[in-house]
């Protein structure tokens, strides 16, 4: 007999109900929340735990590597600035380095701030369309 989760099953809704944009910002904050992660594991001296926090991180900005549109002009740009954020964290990881998750971490914030006004700016759009209608 399986045990029911609530929170699971909220978390499992939430994505497959989210937008292409609103998944994109869950990205981002997972990236940070497991940047995080690794530095209070770092100060712990839990250097196991801190690996794997940077690894998930690692995982989540391959992702958003992958998923770029590199028809955009702008994604060249992109791919550089995530390909620092990952070396920032290889090297913070191989270090214990705390600071060099920090340097990774302002240029993931960077790019969610900015994706969170995206969105922002497309829902006050869509819901001025609507009340043309």
């Amino acid at each position: 007999m399986a045990i029911h989760n609530p929170y699971a099953a909220y978390q499992n809704n939430s994505v497959n109900t989210s937008t292409p944009g609103e998944l994109t910002l869950m990205l981002y904050n997972g990236c940070l929340k497991f940047i995080e992660q690794a530095k209070r594991a770092l100060e712990n001296g839990n250097i196991e735990e801190k690996n794997t926090a940077i690894q998930k991180a690692q995982a989540i900005i391959s992702e958003l590597m992958v998923t770029l549109d590199t028809s955009v002009p702008v994604a060249e740009n992109m791919m550089i600035l995530y390909e620092f954020a990952n070396s920032r964290l290889v090297d913070g990881n191989i270090t214990n380095d705390a600071a060099l998750f920090d340097e990774a971490a302002g240029i993931i914030r960077e790019f969610r701030d900015t994706w969170k006004e995206v969105i922002q700016i497309n829902r006050q759009k869509q819901y001025a369309n609507v009340d043309e209608i």
